[in-house]
């Protein structure tokens, strides 16, 4: 068994009034030091919250006059809902969104179970004649970003007034247009006459943004960016430091995937990562348990809208969250695996998304990790926290999914919004099907969160867990 997940180390912190936020993602490599990071299994109470990560601190130069970002608005498509209250009401109340797949036959392979979206419409968000000849990442990506500028009080009379050549889109995505490149293949085994003529410019990775700043009109940065389950904080930390460079006054970002496609499900079998809990879906996904087997495939959108602070206070905008800063690193080491060593690429991201948000790491106590369920990542992942915030008792980690699954180049963006929606609520979410913790995170504070948790669902509790 062998762990897919994207080499790249991105680290995001944000804050909002007193609520101090840090996080990160990524296919986390090593460390050595095992003491006290409390997997919290749990709805609490949260008065610091942990956000997104994504690029590097060391090149980013800040400008004379500091320009602060500030997220406006936020929208996600998941398996768990397309509202961002929706979808963390179900985080709360710890419901899977992990069921059989049933878009296309799967009988025959050895996983058949993700994050599939079952309903989804695109109505008043995507033109009919587009809708039907994108691919559903594209779909998913474009009515997330609209739907965030209507969260964000994007009106019509504001649209009109934007200085639209500061208006940029950043939104990314891992995989791209995987079922209209299936597709394309079943065509040309027919004769190269039979290609959807779309193929081509709906299968890239850019072509979701531009498509989106074409019909609003913006004319601002306008990229993608792939960098596998970094994708989405890649974007993030790029987009904010277009605003902070005062080469935008908004940005869309975060990422898309729709990877559950016979040839998606195919690759990720053949990589012997995926889940095969057939029998029990909902209890597929369990980050930091001792009987995970893989992660499990999802599918959806993360979009968050970020603001020059000024910009937005002077149209009135409702402010979630400020971002403080971020930072990326690479491990140099493998495919697919963590380093085996120390982890130095993650911590080296973390401490430097610290350093550039100039917080400290006592001021942290609550994190949304990558967290996948693999047998090898999650514990690299563990003792990597564990090295820059051991020492922090307050600290509490979660991973969102648990019960949505792996949503790619999504990930990011989605757990970006459930991030902000704990600092929005007060409340963190419980990791579900953390029943027996992998003896690598054995220790006595991990016993006692696991006590916690197992009474929490069987109570139905929500606990106000302050965390000052």
């Amino acid at each position: 068994m062998t762990s897919i997940a994207s080499p790249f180390c991105t680290c995001l912190v944000a804050t909002w009034r007193n609520h101090l936020v840090a996080t990160w993602r990524k296919h986390l490599p090593n460390s050595n030091l095992v003491k006290h990071c409390n997997l919290v299994p749990r709805s609490g109470k949260a008065m610091v919250v942990a956000l997104q990560p994504t690029q590097d601190a060391t090149i980013m130069r800040k400008p004379t006059k500091h320009r602060r970002v500030v997220v406006t608005g936020m929208s996600v498509v998941t398996p768990l809902g397309h509202d961002p209250d929706v979808f963390y009401s179900n985080l709360l109340e710890g419901v899977s969104g992990i069921s059989k797949i049933d878009t296309f036959d799967c009988e025959e392979f050895p996983t058949r179970i993700g994050g599939e979206i079952k309903s989804f419409s695109t109505d008043g968000w995507v033109a009919p004649k587009l809708s039907k000849r994108m691919d559903k990442y594209m779909l998913y990506l474009l009515t997330a970003g609209k739907k965030a500028l209507v969260d964000g009080g994007i009106t019509q009379d504001i649209m009109d007034e934007l200085n639209k050549q500061k208006c940029g889109i950043l939104i990314g995505s891992a995989m791209g247009g995987m079922q209209i490149c299936y597709d394309a293949v079943e065509a040309f085994r027919v004769s190269y006459k039979r290609i959807n003529p779309f193929t081509i410019p709906f299968a890239t990775t850019n072509m979701g943004s531009a498509i989106l700043a074409m019909d609003l009109g913006w004319m601002g940065p306008n990229y993608s960016i792939s960098t596998a389950c970094a994708t989405s904080n890649f974007c993030i930390l790029n987009a904010a430091n277009h605003i902070i460079r005062g080469e935008a006054d908004l940005m869309l970002c975060g990422g898309s995937d729709g990877a559950i496609v016979p040839i998606g499900l195919g690759g990720f079998v053949a990589c012997r990562t995926l889940s095969r809990r057939n029998s029990d879906p909902s209890k597929a996904s369990r980050p930091w348990d001792t009987n995970r087997d893989g992660f499990v495939l999802g599918e959806g959108a993360g979009v968050l809208l970020l603001e020059e602070l000024e910009h937005a206070k002077k149209r009135g905008a409702n402010i979630y969250a400020e971002f403080l800063g971020g930072s990326f690193t690479f491990d140099a080491y493998h495919v697919t695996q963590p380093h085996p060593n120390d982890g130095v690429g993650v911590i080296l991201c973390m401490e430097k998304a610290l350093n550039h948000s100039r917080i400290s790491r006592e001021d942290v106590n609550y994190i949304n990790a990558h967290a996948t369920s693999t047998p090898i990542g999650d514990l690299k992942e563990y003792k990597a926290l564990i090295h820059c915030f051991g020492q922090n008792l307050e600290l509490r980690v979660n991973s969102t999914k648990s019960m949505i699954g792996h949503l790619l180049g999504a990930a990011g963006g989605v757990e970006a919004v459930a991030t902000i929606q704990a600092i929005k609520t007060g409340w963190v979410h419980p990791n579900i099907n953390l029943e027996n913790p992998d003896e690598g995170v054995n220790n006595q504070t991990m016993y006692w969160i696991l006590t916690l948790l197992l009474w929490l669902n069987k109570n139905d509790y929500r606990g106000d867990c302050f965390l000052g």
